[in-house]
């Protein structure tokens, strides 16, 4: 992972510091060394601002509620939905001896056989929602009742899917999901024989989202509703915000001494333009904020012979090296403090 800093005021901004464009004073172990003449020919101000520490963690780019979906049809697979394929309320997933097995909306799995006599449940109000969804049942009245005028729409519905017309609804005609459906993996293969139970597809919601295993030492950078920045696939950058947070810690590896993770969901501001299924992304998000600092550019910083850093502070035609003790990274800047140093004061910078 890289540790990067957010400049406040919302915008992120990841920072890898390297010291090789750091001077070395050396003034022979006396003390800090004035710079040799002519003056230093370019000049930052001392500003002062929040900083807000980031980390920058590895993520996932990839699609919302994935789950395994199994075939309630035995027979031999005529035809499956491709993968990548956006699947919605009447379409088929795949095909079993031709017999489509179709996609209706609804949080309910069809655990039993739907018709006349089978004890109310809302699992007859999700089938009557989804007929009249698709336009079939005019005078049925969506309840928990499975009606005669239930069974017509079934009828009426079986005819518009070449089904057989008997009025009942079981797992090898109609799968529920929660919504539309994308086909991430289908392993029911076109000639291959099936078996009720057995599992078909694999698909997702169609919504895009980051992925983020985070360490649990760094809980506290997970906070729902906060605002994250996503560096994509070839380098597009993305906001997001965290949509939901794990509460359950899991290991991270199989050695004894893995560390332990939570998931971390992230919600993207808009879709990002990669049509990859599964991608590395990288997340940066937002930790401690230190209000009201001194900040000056990274490359003001002089590492000193001594040890520690400095600063060579310009007054007109003069200047000279004050010692720094520095905090926060963000965005280029970097948090210091040192005897008379205020906002404004100038401070040497190598020329761009």
């Amino acid at each position: 992972m890289r540790k990067g800093l957010l400049l406040g005021g919302g915008t992120v901004l990841a920072v890898t510091v390297t010291w090789t464009a750091v001077a070395v004073m050396n003034d022979g172990g006396t003390g800090p060394a004035t710079p040799a003449k002519p003056p230093v020919p370019a000049t930052a101000d001392v500003t002062r601002q929040d900083l807000v520490e980031t980390k920058t963690v590895d993520g996932s780019l990839t699609y919302a509620g994935e789950r395994q979906l199994v075939s309630g049809a035995a027979g031999t697979v005529t035809w499956v939905a491709a993968q990548g394929a956006v699947i919605r309320r009447g379409r088929p997933l795949l095909r079993v001896d031709r017999r489509p097995l179709v996609l209706m909306y609804g949080k309910l799995p069809l655990y039993r056989t739907l018709r006349l006599g089978v004890p109310d449940g809302p699992d007859v109000e999700q089938l009557e929602r989804n007929l009249k969804a698709l336009g079939h049942g005019d005078h049925l009245t969506v309840d928990d009742h499975f009606s005669y005028a239930t069974a017509q729409a079934v009828k009426d519905w079986q005819d518009d899917q070449k089904l057989e017309e008997t009025g009942e609804v079981d797992a090898a005609q109609v799968a529920f999901l929660p919504a539309a459906a994308r086909v991430t993996r289908a392993q029911a293969k076109i000639g291959a024989r099936t078996a009720p139970g057995q599992q078909a597809l694999t698909v997702s919601g169609i919504r895009r989202l980051v992925h983020v295993d985070l360490d649990t030492g760094d809980q506290s950078l997970a906070r729902t509703g906060a605002k994250v920045t996503v560096t994509l696939p070839g380098g597009e950058r993305a906001t997001g915000r965290i949509t939901s947070v794990g509460t359950v810690a899991e290991s991270s590896g199989q050695q004894q001494d893995s560390g332990t993770t939570i998931d971390v969901d992230i919600t993207l501001a808009k879709a990002p333009k990669t049509n990859l299924d599964q991608a590395p992304v990288e997340v940066e998000m937002a930790g401690a904020r230190h209000a009201d600092v001194l900040a000056v550019p990274v490359e003001a910083l002089l590492a000193l012979r001594e040890g520690g850093f400095g600063v060579e502070v310009v007054e007109g035609s003069a200047s000279r090296i004050v010692p720094v003790e520095t905090g926060a990274f963000a965005g280029g800047l970097v948090e210091i403090k040192g005897d008379g140093l205020a906002e404004d004061t100038k401070v040497g910078v190598p020329v761009q």
